[in-house]
């Protein structure tokens, strides 16, 4: 069976692997903070290390992968107008762009000082 014959299976893939990323990030995340306060300096200097900085940024991107796969079919499956599912997955593309853009730009000032 090739990918492009089952994309239904690849989507279902995908969120399922985005999803465990999800889960285990955020048990990571919760046994190194352990109960802690997190200020901003401590949370600076986490990300500042390289590591944590590129599991947060995978942590983001498969946040909206799968985001966007879930809305997606929700879209597809729910909107019957053509014109009106398009219209709501430009919007809902940007808005996830906007978020990831946004995102990048914190990690990365975060990372600089």
């Amino acid at each position: 069976m090739s990918w492009r014959a089952s994309s239904g299976l690849r989507s279902w893939l995908t969120q399922r692997l985005t999803a465990l990323y999800i889960v285990v990030f955020l048990i990571v995340f919760a046994f190194v903070w352990g109960g802690q306060t997190i200020t901003f300096e401590s949370w600076r200097a986490w990300v500042a290390h390289p590591a944590a900085n590129i599991a947060l940024l995978l942590f983001v991107f498969a946040l909206l992968v799968h985001a966007w796969i879930g809305g997606r079919d929700v879209v597809i499956d729910y909107v019957k107008s053509a014109s009106t599912r398009y219209v709501l997955l430009i919007v809902f593309a940007l808005g996830l762009s906007i978020m990831g853009l946004w995102t990048l730009r914190i990690l990365l000032l975060a990372g600089m000082e």
